[in-house]
């Protein structure tokens, strides 16, 4: 396999690029070779397989949606309270705005593992541990809520933004609405 790190890493953006597009049928090594205009046969010289290629692009929707380590420290600085939180979210949704391609490739690879029970293992693991990565960073700031408030949000806004972008007009009744903030108003009152 190949080792050039930034060419690895612009084969998993157009993966990503195609996934969202075209599905997880539309998903070929071929195809991932167009979008990112290199010579066919080259993606198969850095994933030997479509398995091994869905498994890294995985790895590299999490990359891409991890927040800024920088911009994340500036939001910290805040005081712990439920308006920190909704903030957060709103952050969340941001990126999720700003890189809509991943956010439907991770949509793609969820239903790509309900039908491959090894990549459907995978994802349970890194989703898992999304889950408990996010508990642990609420608990270690002090935010308002516990364990299950964390989890409750987490489903929450995972269901905004499963709406925002296979069914957009669901919510656009209330697009003037601040629905996270009254989301974290309305579940964390009673643990702040």
């Amino acid at each position: 396999m190949r080792q050039n790190p930034a060419r690895r890493t612009a084969l998993l953006d157009a993966a990503i690029e195609v996934l969202a597009r075209e599905g997880s049928r539309g998903l070929t090594l071929r195809a991932v070779d167009a979008e990112a205009k290199v010579p066919i046969g080259t993606c198969s010289n850095y994933f030997a397989n479509r398995a091994r290629l869905l498994r890294q692009i995985m790895e590299r929707t999490s990359e891409r949606l991890t927040p800024d380590p920088s911009a994340l420290a500036t939001t910290m600085r805040a005081a712990p309270s439920t308006d920190l939180v909704a903030l957060l979210l709103r952050q969340v949704r941001e990126r999720m705005d700003a890189d809509r391609s991943c956010y439907l490739a991770m949509l793609e690879l969820r239903l790509e593992g309900t039908r491959r029970p090894e990549l459907g293992a995978e994802l349970n693991k890194i989703f898992s541990g999304v889950v408990e990565e996010n508990v642990r960073f609420h608990l270690d700031a002090g935010l308002p809520g516990d364990r299950i408030d964390v989890v409750l949000l987490y489903l929450t806004l995972h269901g905004m933004n499963l709406d925002d972008l296979t069914a957009p007009g669901v919510l656009a009744d209330y697009a003037d609405a601040d629905l996270i903030g009254e989301l974290t108003r309305r579940l964390l009152p009673a643990a702040a």
